[in-house]
């Protein structure tokens, strides 16, 4: 299963989460301090919303969820064939989850994209390879 993912910076979590609950007819698959995200199947979407007071309604970042780590590797060995650099991230923790995943350089209008899976739920927002935990996000600087 692949889907787009779609991370949204929110001036207000509830207030957003009640929103997105009736657009698209579903609850939250998970609810955080900060950050809730939507695994909403039609349309096949991942929508993220990331508490960042002052900067709702835009954009925080894209990406494309796929289905496992072999996914992962295979879409940033197409992309490099196509001259698209990338910046991995492995067994990161990121927005409540650890995941194997890669950053595509090179977009247009410097808009960032992932292409990820997730391997395992997580209790905290973020860390990189063993670092300190990040705090949940309130500030336009997310560990995505």
């Amino acid at each position: 299963m692949s889907r787009v993912q779609l991370a949204l910076n929110v001036d207000d979590l509830q207030q957003s989460i009640a929103f997105y609950s009736h657009l698209f007819g579903t609850e939250p698959a998970k609810v955080r301090d900060g950050y809730a995200n939507f695994a909403v199947v039609d349309p096949p979407l991942k929508l993220v919303l990331i508490q960042n007071p002052g900067r709702g309604g835009s954009l925080n970042h894209l990406g494309v969820e796929v289905a496992d780590t072999d996914t992962v590797d295979a879409e940033q060995t197409r992309l490099a064939a196509a001259g698209l650099g990338s910046v991995d991230e492995r067994n990161s923790v990121c927005c409540y989850a650890k995941q194997d995943k890669f950053w595509v350089e090179g977009a247009p209008d410097q808009e960032r994209w992932e292409v990820y899976t997730v391997l395992e739920d997580s209790t905290v927002y973020g860390s990189h390879g063993g670092e300190n935990e990040m705090a949940a996000p309130q500030s336009s600087s997310a560990c995505c």
